[in-house]
């Protein structure tokens, strides 16, 4: 018999368990919605030519911004050819400034860079040219 009591107990407790898992992971009322913002970017464009070492302001467009963004931290990445590099131009700022400063980075001078703009997602920038002396 006293088996079959803790055979009983036993599922008792894995039936609570997994009803407190249940009611623990379902969403709170109080969560607010919320939308992915994907800006545009303005600058760099097509035909803009950046020098190493010089300071340039990446832009993006925020007019259509929702107002619960999923995340509002953004940083830039940059993007050779058809792979985004681990090179961080700029980060930890707010995407909803619609522009930030950063120094072009001494990099191989080449005609098919772009900017990744990530925050709640990877926009990037049609590609550009870097010039400068070689790095080697």
């Amino acid at each position: 018999m006293s088996g079959s009591v803790f055979m009983k107990v036993a599922l008792a407790i894995a039936f609570l368990a997994s009803w407190a898992q249940l009611v623990l992971g379902a969403p709170l009322a109080s969560v607010e919605k919320r939308d992915v913002f994907v800006p545009p970017v303005l600058y760099p464009h097509a035909g803009t030519v950046w020098t190493k070492g010089q300071r340039h302001n990446v832009t993006w467009d925020t007019s259509n911004a929702p107002v619960n963004i999923t995340n509002k931290v953004g940083s830039i990445f940059l993007r050779k050819g058809e792979l985004t590099t681990p090179v961080v131009l700029a980060a930890g700022f707010d995407i909803l400034l619609g522009r930030i400063e950063i120094t072009v980075p001494w990099v191989v001078p080449d005609s098919d860079y772009s900017v990744v703009l990530f925050g709640d997602s990877g926009n990037f920038s049609p590609q550009f040219t870097i010039n400068g002396p070689d790095v080697f």
